[in-house]
């Protein structure tokens, strides 16, 4: 199998990784810097802007693309150039190719899922997406799926949780806080990664929306308590979401965030078989803890 990854970063470079020693595998980027890193991740890469459709005529045919671009963390405007304009000129782009791929997958955010008070949220709950940014991302799923699918592509979404990892283990945030109550839905680089190398290797995924997050939702307080001892540091101070609100200077963006409370379900993607390498942030923080205390 041959697969393209769009927007090769910090989830697409692991991706490569792992399917690189069985599978060919091509990264694009936009930037030299970018395909210096898709090299130093050990497969091949080729130099395209995805808001520029033609520039992916440099990348060959394959028979599963993965969208995996990020709008660098910038605003709607940023999000709609690269998940829907970007997105939609990626599908029409490979679909009318004389070999076009199998499979199409996108890579989503759990922040569709906007505010459902601390209950759990599945592939069925209802989107309620908190901002502008993320209402593009909801619409931006739609077309992975319905508008993949029109172009004859089987459109698949891997809705991620919150990515840690190397270089964003973000130790100093919980462990010298102040830490705000809320919870955390989490998922570790390295089985986002290889959650999408399952859902590729899968039938069952086809046209369908799958959660990519690990078994164990948690509070953020409980969190930073935890990661502080292990760390062998005291409590971190803490707030609470309304003192954090009562700031003047929290954005409203910032202030829809802090509302939007869930705790994400797993069970779809543990059905179509996956079996997490770190299963709990108690796993996936070990290597970060043992370096912070091996500094001190």
């Amino acid at each position: 199998m041959r697969v393209a990854i769009l927007g090769c970063g910090y989830v697409g470079l692991e991706l490569g990784r792992q399917l690189s020693p069985t599978h060919e595998v091509v990264g694009v980027r936009r930037s030299a810097a970018g395909l210096d890193a898709i090299e130093d991740a050990g497969f091949d890469g080729v130099q395209a802007d995805l808001t520029e459709p033609d520039s992916l005529a440099a990348v060959p045919d394959a028979d599963a693309v993965v969208f995996a671009a990020s709008s660098g963390g910038r605003g709607a405007e940023a999000a709609r150039s690269v998940y829907l304009e970007g997105q939609r000129g990626a599908i029409e782009h490979f679909a009318s190719r004389v070999d076009p791929p199998e499979q199409y997958l996108y890579t989503s955010s759990t922040g569709v899922y906007g505010d459902h008070d601390g209950e759990w949220v599945d592939e069925e709950t209802a989107l309620d997406p908190a901002t502008e940014k993320t209402e593009v991302l909801a619409a931006a799923e739609r077309v992975a799926t319905e508008e993949a699918t029109a172009a004859g592509l089987d459109g698949t979404v891997a809705r991620l949780a919150g990515l840690y990892g190397p270089d964003r283990y973000r130790l100093d945030r919980y462990v010298t806080g102040p830490v705000t109550a809320g919870l955390l839905n989490m998922v570790h680089r390295d089985d986002a990664a290889g959650a999408i190398e399952h859902l590729l290797q899968t039938d069952d995924a086809r046209n369908e929306v799958v959660l990519v997050v690990d078994d164990e939702p948690v509070e953020k307080w409980t969190f930073a308590d935890w990661l502080a001892a292990e760390c062998g540091e005291p409590e971190p101070p803490k707030q609470t979401i309304e003192a954090a609100l009562s700031d003047d200077d929290v954005s409203p963006t910032a202030r829809r965030r802090l509302r939007s409370q869930k705790r994400c379900s797993n069970e779809r993607l543990r059905d179509l078989g996956y079996e997490f390498v770190y299963p709990t942030y108690r796993d996936g923080y070990r290597a970060a803890i043992d370096a912070y205390r091996a500094d001190q």
